[in-house]
Parts: structure tokens; sequence; C-alpha cells
């Protein structure tokens, strides 16, 4: 039994049906958030409720009682903790729901975890935690000691205080960096959705940093891989860490990693939305703006450990995966293109 929390969300979602896929029973947390439209969550979780071998709680994982009954009751073999507060630019207005979420409810699943000692904790951090670097690609055998939004310091806090159940409790534990996630059933929040929803109404998009930003953008369906491959193969203690020169990224004293799973090639902004302008048959408007407090110019993710540790191999280019999102986007909207 899996427990994959956040399930009704867009990456939950997806791993949630990939998991079914392969015959696996899933125990799914979701406290449907109004952060962005229930009607896309309740959507999403309306298919997975349709499934054999899904089973679902609606909950908040700040709620302690509440998440230490579910696991109780489910005594999951592996968890996928996906159930955050996301978003950058949110955390500048809204720091506390940020706090409940993402810390108290990261907690909670810690928590559960120690209590019913599943194989492996597998969650998502973010591509955002590398911050202030600007030394591309991005390793997470770099220090990661500078964040720039609060969202990003709240999945720095993850992955330390998973090293410590991992060192106190012997919980195996693998956060993965996510980079700019997008596809079908994406979050209306995302930039990909926002374009989408300008293109169509023709409105114009806000282009920050002048459409000259370049982003490691990965296709939700290489994300769900490294997943599933992460939660088959549990961290372990790494025997060549040095305590003289800690290596940010495995541990000599607990089953603990961090890995990026992303493409591992960048994109400029403006390709980005050329893409979707032309799959979906109508021109993008464009009001370039300056770069927002938080943004930053370039991401790439360095594959390297995740490809050698977990097999992982990105398969779906930017002119692949944007026409498949403008599928969905089309067919859930019921818009014709241009």
């Amino acid at each position: 039994m899996i427990l994959v929390t956040g399930s009704a969300g867009f990456i939950g979602f997806h791993v949630a049906n990939a998991l079914l896929d392969r015959g696996e029973s899933v125990v799914g947390v979701d406290n449907i958030s109004p952060y962005y439209d229930p009607g896309l969550k309740l959507a999403r979780l309306a298919r997975l409720e349709s499934r054999k071998g899904y089973q679902h709680h609606r909950l908040d994982l700040a709620d302690r009682q509440a998440a230490a009954e579910v696991f109780r009751s489910v005594q999951p073999s592996g968890v996928v903790h996906l159930a955050a507060q996301p978003g950058v630019r949110y955390s500048l207005e809204h720091p506390e729901a940020y706090v409940d979420s993402n810390l108290v409810g990261f907690l909670s699943v810690l928590e559960g975890c120690r209590a019913t000692s599943p194989a492996h904790l597998v969650f998502a951090s973010t591509s955002s935690a590398y911050g202030a670097n600007e030394a591309l690609p991005f390793s997470p055998h770099q220090a990661a000691n500078h964040p720039l939004t609060l969202y990003a310091a709240t999945k720095l806090a993850n992955e330390s205080m998973a090293h410590a159940y991992a060192h106190l409790f012997g919980l195996p534990c693998t956060g993965l960096r996510f980079f700019t996630v997008y596809g079908p059933w994406t979050r209306p929040d995302m930039a990909l959705y926002r374009f989408a929803d300008a293109i169509v109404a023709g409105r114009p998009i806000d282009v920050y940093g002048q459409g000259r930003m370049q982003r490691d953008f990965t296709y939700v369906d290489d994300i769900v891989s490294g997943v599933i491959a992460a939660l088959d193969r549990p961290a372990a203690v790494n025997p060549d860490w040095r305590p003289e020169a800690p290596d940010p990224a495995t541990s000599g004293v607990a089953p603990w990693r961090i890995l990026n799973v992303g493409a591992g090639t960048r994109v400029e902004l403006m390709t980005y939305i050329e893409t979707l302008a032309e799959a979906l048959g109508r021109p993008a408007h464009l009001n370039l703006m300056p770069m927002q407090p938080g943004d930053v110019a370039r991401t790439e993710a360095d594959i390297s450990d995740t490809t050698s540790a977990l097999g992982y191999a990105p398969t779906t280019p930017v002119e692949v995966g944007v026409r498949r999102f403008a599928d969905w986007y089309c067919d859930y909207h019921g818009v014709s293109r241009g």
C-alpha cells in the first residue's frame, strides 16, 4: 500500500495514476485547498476514485491527529509526499500558509513514518532551493544555503528535517528537487496555463525578464518516472561520505539523499511561449516586463546522479510536451484551435 499525499494535485494525480497502472494499491491524501480552483482538483480526484485500488482521505496534514490516524490505518509500505503549499510569488503575501502546510504538514508525515516504518519516504523538494547560486547546471552536491523565497526556505527545511529523522529513526528518505514541471492537468497558477488562458482570450501575456529567462522545463511524465524509480530504490547511508568534507547530497550517518529531477536542458521562456502559441493555433501578444522578486534568470539540472542511481532518463522535449498540454487544455475547456 502506497500513501500519496497531495494526490488531487498536479504531480500527485499523475503519480497516483502511474502507481495504479502498475497494480499498486494507493491511498491518497488531499485537503482540496482553495489556493486555486478546487474544481480542477475535484476533477482529478474523480478520475482517481473511479479506479480500482484507490482510496481517498480528505484531510489537512497540519491536523496532526488526523494525519496520525491515517498512517495507523494504512500502514503504508512506501510514502510519496507531494502535498505542499506551492508557488513562489504567493509566499510573498501569504507566508503563514507555507509554515502550516510545508513545515507542520511535513512534520506530520515524518511522525507518521516514524510510527509505521515504511520502506521509503520520497518527498518533493524544489529547484528553487538553489536560490542565489548561479553555477549551472545546478548540482545537489553544491551547497544550497541562500534561498530567495520563503517557499524555497521551507523546502530546504524539509530536506534537513528528513535527514534528522533518517538519522534518528533509520527512515530512508529521498528528497527530489523538481525543475519547472508542466503538462496536462497542471495548476492554473503555473505559467503555461496562464499563458494559454491569455492566448485563447486574446489578452497580452505578462512576460517577466523580457522573455530571456531560461528554465529546465520538465514534462510531468518524466517527473513521475523519477518519483517512482526513487520510491523503488530506498536511500542508503553513503559509505564514502567524509565528515571533514561533507557532501550536501548524501549522508554518512543516515539513509538519506537529495536528487535533481529535471530535463537536464535549458529552454528560453520566449521559445516556450512561441511553442504554445503554435500548438494553440493563435498568436501570443506579449507585455515584456522586468524580473519579479524571487525569480532567478536561469535554471538547469545536473541529473547525472539521478541517472546513475535510478536509471532516470527524461524523454519528452518541450515541443512534444507543450503540444500534449495544449491538447488537454483544449479538450478540458472545450476550446477549438485558432
